[in-house]
């Protein structure tokens, strides 16, 4: 089997990137794409925080993600073989996390914060994809997600968004923008853009990769 076709996924917080995937997912099986996602390699350091010390604690930097494993994992699944992984559980200390089993797939997808500044894994990606949103846009999908998902207060979701998210945006990932293959402005709720779009780039792919 060929060196699988890695596609890289980044964007802000609230730039609609489980939106995306979901849609491009729904194009491929589970034999033709897999998924690795950043979030699963944070180090687990939350279980032990109070309230107070998660609020401050900075998830939005590098040194929170266990990068090695993370590449280490990228290179098994080049490799073919299967990994495991904890799925990450933001946070909440009283969800169980499942096993996730990931098998190798012609497609691979990276996606996350970091991933382009990570070297090692930026300079595996055939695809980077870049979504980009509006500054006020993300934070409202930024409130609504946490407000009402994940049960964070008004306070806590905007010291977190002044402090550590955006700071983050403009540091780790906006810099590596304009070297992007793709560019995806995800400013409306208006799933039809998004679906035409992912419409399009798995077309290409199964042109490019899945007939070779």
């Amino acid at each position: 089997m060929n060196k699988p076709f890695i596609i890289g996924v980044a964007g802000g917080s609230g730039s609609g990137k489980t939106f995306f995937l979901k849609c491009f997912l729904e194009h491929f099986t589970a034999d033709e794409v897999c998924l690795v996602s950043q979030d699963d390699y944070y180090f687990p350091v939350a279980q032990n925080m109070t309230p107070e010390e998660n609020k401050l604690y900075n998830f939005d930097l590098p040194s929170t993600i266990d990068h090695e494993h993370f590449e280490a994992d990228i290179r098994n699944l080049v490799n073919q073989q299967t990994i495991y992984k904890k799925e990450y559980t933001f946070n909440n200390p009283t969800a169980v996390p499942k096993i996730l089993e990931i098998k190798p797939a012609p497609i691979l997808i990276v996606e996350g914060l970091f991933i382009f500044h990570f070297e090692e894994i930026a300079k595996q990606l055939d695809l980077k994809i870049f979504l980009d949103t509006e500054e006020d846009v993300a934070l409202r999908r930024r409130l609504k997600r946490d407000l009402k998902e994940r049960g964070y207060s008004n306070e806590d979701v905007m010291y977190k968004w002044e402090n550590h998210v955006v700071p983050a945006y403009k540091e780790f990932l906006l810099p590596y923008k304009d070297s992007c293959h793709k560019i995806v402005i995800n400013n409306t709720n208006t799933p039809e853009d998004i679906i035409r779009i992912t419409d399009d780039i798995s077309d290409e792919l199964r042109q490019q990769v899945l007939s070779r």
